[in-house]
């Protein structure tokens, strides 16, 4: 873990949960081993979307539609999301989830690998949520801030991978080194990039919450 576990176990004490209908699904999917946003990422969407109020959402990464639906309950109603999903065991589910939860008129899931997806899409989204393949995330880049409005918000989750970026690429296991190189190129990307803002939380298993500047007047 990137923070104390002490610490993280306290902060998420204090939390109120979700809706019964998220709380089932997020107990559900941690049983089926499936990964779902932690408990402490969610609280800080929530408050991002309280604050930035999206009209249109994009999704990288779907799985089972826990986080598809935990925005769909904390935007606001008018707001749509679409989301893309690549694994097909889990497409059917996550539609499933939208239709228990009564949100399938709000949610677009799109099926299929997101590089190619990305591609057919047009923007402006008020907010991005990345959380897929870690190792695609520096490749979905240019097609993401393509889809992003000016003053529009990416979010990337996952992304200090459990403190292996601060080690040196030797102690990193060979079959993660691929994850740690390209990820390590992400975040300089978004730190340097002169369209963003960017800044490197050590939340969860750490977030970058970075926003596409708006050209000045003049």
């Amino acid at each position: 873990m990137i923070v104390d576990e002490r610490m993280v176990t306290y902060i998420n004490s204090l939390d109120r949960g979700n809706t019964p209908f998220l709380n089932e699904l997020e107990k559900k999917a941690r049983e089926d081993r499936v990964p779902v946003i932690r408990r402490e990422m969610q609280s800080f969407l929530k408050v991002l979307l309280q604050i930035k109020r999206p009209r249109l959402i994009l999704e990288v990464g779907t799985a089972v539609g826990f986080s598809t639906l935990l925005m769909s309950e904390y935007a606001p109603e008018t707001c749509r999301i679409t989301t893309i999903e690549n694994y097909e065991q889990r497409i059917p589910i996550a539609q499933e989830n939208f239709k228990k939860a009564g949100k399938e008129d709000r949610i677009t899931l799109l099926c299929g690998d997101a590089a190619r997806v990305l591609t057919t899409l047009e923007g402006p989204y008020d907010l991005i949520f990345m959380d897929a393949a870690k190792a695609q995330y520096i490749h979905f880049l240019p097609e993401v801030l393509r889809l992003l409005g000016p003053g529009g918000i990416l979010v990337s989750d996952n992304v200090l991978q459990d403190g292996d970026l601060i080690e040196s690429h030797f102690a990193v296991e060979r079959r993660n080194r691929t994850i740690y190189k390209r990820m390590r190129e992400y975040l300089y990307v978004l730190k340097n990039h002169e369209e963003l803002e960017t800044s490197i939380l050590p939340l969860g298993d750490g977030v970058t919450l970075s926003i596409k500047k708006q050209k000045q007047d003049g």
